[in-house]
């Protein structure tokens, strides 16, 4: 009988004792237990487990990959948007590096601009930049911050190669003639100081890599070239950055570089030098403006706060962050507007949507189910058709102004303005949305039992007081329901308020989808988007605290 305990293949009843859980196994004995093919059972219900958790993870994977692609990356893509500013470091990376350094202060004219360096990069960066196309896309993006700025970009893209000089070449092959060989930067890439002492030399070379492989193809190998003039400036200004000692170990050691730079200490204060600065102010006379520099120094790091800080009116300026001068501020008046517009239709909506609710859960289901379909039609119709049916019954010279004239309730010269303004918005939406407050409230009042008000009022309560005090608390779930619905959907329309809204009745979501489809400022859409998500998410918490989302019932 112990043997036959012992294992489920000898005797199936004392191994179905042994396997209920009515029947207690020690501890020491489970090891012992086993299935009919000499497995552990332990092992085998636990493999079984697994097996079962991947069948039901595998039957709700299409649904989890729907909500990650469609809900989850879109606004992970959206909140790295509304921070992410690569675009100036990525496009003048070695002008980026040079204005590390500068700081202009609240100080203005010519010795407050960037040193001579720096517009060496700027050449060097810019040459790369028009080649790929990409410095107008860098003027629009330092336009948002700073007006004006795009044009100094394009008009300087045009007139770059004739800046193309190559007097400091000449000077550096004067030096040695190696430098005249494509090979004098290969050993000099090779040698034990490179990058490290030659930043700014590092960058243009790459930035030459970058601009021989656009120009000539793939196929071409930039080290059988020799670099355009502005790579021999940025060496130019390496050494002239270096201190003097390092200058003399780079020409007097042991490096495969250092015959390159033999007696470059001496011979440097005679190089030509450049001047580029000049020329820059020439080319565009924004160049020669500190604000712009303090602006493209200032959005440079490839993690911003411009764009939340643009959302609320607010700017970023050499004194701190402070607010938009009063006529340029738009964003919390459309952010107060749109709360403002949602809350009251919402409230519209249950107003209208409670009695409506209430003839459909009493009717008797032939009435209530023909009711129903009237407000379920306009389902069936196009948002943009029933928004178009609006402006046409709002208007002045439309069929609702018609009807009070020709009812005397106003004169001719008297027509109502109902359209483009916040009262096209409210009518407008409010009937839209309607259907969502009525069918939540509906399902619920279906599951309030006439019992309820026949007992109060039989226990003396007037119609009034079973109303106020037994019937409308239990439909309060279903005006819950419904004003979330009608809320969420509300805050974040923007066809309707476009085509009836005109300037005083359109939402913050229309801005939105502005910069996302006219001016391009996806960084500034992206805030946007995300204060309004955050403001939901803040309506939907404190709902939560005050009445429980527990409480919210569809039916």
């Amino acid at each position: 009988m112990n043997e036959q305990a012992g294992t489920l293949g000898g005797s199936s009843r004392p191994a179905i004792a042994a396997a209920s859980p009515s029947v207690p196994v020690p501890a020491s004995d489970t090891d012992l237990l086993v299935t009919h093919d000499g497995k552990p059972l332990a092992r085998s219900l636990a493999r079984a487990l697994r097996r079962e958790k991947l069948r039901a993870l595998l039957l709700i994977a299409p649904l989890l990959l729907f909500v990650l692609f469609s809900f989850i990356l879109p606004i992970g893509d959206m909140l790295f948007r509304s921070v992410e500013n690569s675009i100036v470091e990525r496009t003048l990376p070695g002008t980026v590096r040079a204005l590390r350094g500068w700081e202009a202060g609240d100080a203005t004219g010519e010795d407050a601009l960037p040193d001579e360096a720096v517009f060496a990069a700027l050449a060097d960066d810019m040459m790369l930049a028009q080649e790929l196309k990409i410095h107008t896309r860098l003027g629009s993006r330092l336009n948002y911050d700073q007006p004006g700025i795009s044009s100094v970009f394009r008009k300087s893209g045009r007139q770059l190669k004739k800046m193309d000089d190559e007097a400091l070449v000449d000077a550096f092959i004067a030096l040695n003639a190696g430098w005249s060989e494509p090979g004098a930067w290969d050993t000099l890439r090779e040698s034990a100081s490179w990058p490290a002492a030659f930043p700014r030399t590092a960058i243009a070379w790459s930035n030459w890599r970058r601009y021989v492989a656009s120009e000539e193809g793939e196929d071409v190998d930039p080290s059988s070239l020799r670099p355009y003039p502005f790579t021999y400036a940025a060496l130019y200004h390496d050494l002239l950055a270096m201190p003097a000692s390092t200058l003399t170990t780079l020409s007097t050691g042991n490096d495969a570089a250092t015959p390159l730079f033999a007696g470059v200490a001496a011979a440097l204060p005679d190089f030509p030098g450049t001047d580029y600065r000049e020329r820059f102010v020439d080319i565009d006379k924004g160049w020669g403006k500190v604000d712009n520099w303090r602006a493209i120094r200032r959005l440079s790091p490839t993690i911003t706060d411009g764009y939340f800080l643009a959302a609320v009116d607010a700017q970023r300026s050499a004194d701190g962050i402070e607010m938009k001068p009063e006529n340029q501020r738009l964003y919390l008046l459309l952010f107060a507007r749109t709360l403002f517009l949602s809350l009251v239709i919402t409230f519209s909506c249950i107003l209208l949507g409670y009695p409506i609710a209430y003839l459909l859960a009493h009717l008797s289901v032939r009435s209530s189910n023909l009711l129903l379909i009237l407000v379920l039609l306009p389902f069936w119709t196009s948002l943009l058709v029933r928004t178009s049916a609006w402006k046409v019954l709002l208007q002045q010279q439309g069929v609702i102004n018609d009807v009070l004239v020709w009812a005397r309730v106003v004169d001719d010269a008297g027509r109502l303005v109902m359209i483009n303004n916040m009262t096209g918005t409210i009518i407008a939406m409010t009937h839209i949305l309607l259907p969502f407050m009525i069918l939540p409230l509906f399902s619920v009042m279906k599951t309030v039992s006439p019992t309820y008000v026949r007992a109060a009022k039989s226990m003396g309560a007037t119609d009034w007081t079973a109303f106020r005090r037994v019937y409308f608390p239990n439909t309060v779930p279903g005006i819950g329901a419904g004003s979330i619905l009608v809320f969420i959907l509300s805050i974040g329309y923007y066809i309707t308020p476009e085509l009836v809204g005109g300037t005083t009745g359109v939402f913050i979501s229309n801005r939105i989808a502005y910069h996302i489809s006219s001016s391009l400022n996806w960084g500034l859409a992206a805030a946007l988007g995300a204060i309004l998500l955050v403001v939901v998410l803040a309506f939907y918490w404190t709902y939560d605290r005050l009445v429980g989302i527990d409480n919210v019932k569809l039916g």
